[in-house]
């Protein structure tokens, strides 16, 4: 599965509709209705973010982050909205994902470090890429969640 993907980085204003429908699209059914989690997820941050993901042939997204600009979310960039749709779990699909956003990121603000809101059951899957989790656990949306950094710079 992995070797036909096309991975694609654009910031807001390079998303044409479609791609913005389909991501959207994605993050309701894995967020929303998976989760059982109704929020607000139009946040008003997409508009300051690069958005990162892989589609298969027929254009459906299989797996998406958005990239949060410094001082948006956190001091920090920001890696948020991470997914992997329903048909793409299992595959590996979603390590290559935050390998390939975590390098998305540096490569567009350099080395810096990355913040992000992780479920707290995903801790160990987050430590893979070199985040650490930081100060106490808290409720995001009714889901127990922790703040993790993967600190670049000295």
């Amino acid at each position: 599965m992995l070797e036909h993907l096309d991975w694609t980085l654009k910031s807001w204003d390079e998303l044409s509709l479609d791609e913005f429908y389909a991501i959207s699209a994605e993050r309701i059914a894995v967020f929303v209705v998976e989760q059982d989690c109704p929020y607000q997820d139009f946040d008003g941050k997409d508009q300051v973010s690069h958005h990162f993901w892989a589609s298969n042939s027929q254009g459906e997204v299989l797996a998406y982050l958005r990239i949060v600009n410094p001082g948006v979310s956190y001091e920090e960039v920001s890696i948020g909205r991470v997914l992997t749709s329903n048909s793409a779990r299992g595959t590996g699909l979603g390590i290559a994902l935050m390998q390939k956003g975590v390098e998305a990121s540096l490569k567009l603000y350099g080395e810096v470090d990355i913040k992000i809101s992780a479920q707290q059951y995903l801790i160990k899957y987050y430590e893979k890429f070199g985040f650490v989790a930081v100060g106490e656990g808290y409720l995001e949306d009714d889901i127990p969640h922790i703040a993790m950094i993967r600190k670049t710079k000295g």
